[in-house]
């Protein structure tokens, strides 16, 4: 049986995914594509692959809870998106991750 390693905070998975080559960050624009935050380069769902995702929950405040993506785009570029989960969600980020495949992991479609 695989031992279970606690992860405590989302700057821990990030800083484990930088040293693992996902060094850019994404954000999905007003047109609904994902892009790098300089906004040079953009990506359809169909250029783009969820590798992992981590769910925070808060211990007292809703508002608290997160997902972390980690992404692969089909050219290479290799990096995390973040967003809130519930009523906090953007839903650009939402509905962008909606369109790709889930690796079997249940995203709430």
């Amino acid at each position: 049986m695989e031992d279970k390693v606690e992860l405590t905070s989302m700057v821990t998975i990030l800083n484990q995914l930088y040293k693992d080559g996902y060094k850019h960050n994404f954000k999905v624009s007003d047109d609904g594509r994902l892009c790098t935050l300089d906004g040079q380069e953009q990506f359809t769902p169909e250029q783009v692959r969820i590798v992992n995702f981590y769910r925070f929950e808060g211990e007292t405040n809703p508002g608290d809870e997160a997902i972390l993506y980690v992404l692969e785009t089909n050219s290479g570029i290799k990096g995390t998106v973040s967003n809130a989960y519930g009523p906090y969600a953007d839903e650009k980020v939402e509905a962008f991750m909606k369109q790709l495949e889930d690796l079997g992991k249940e995203l709430d479609k």
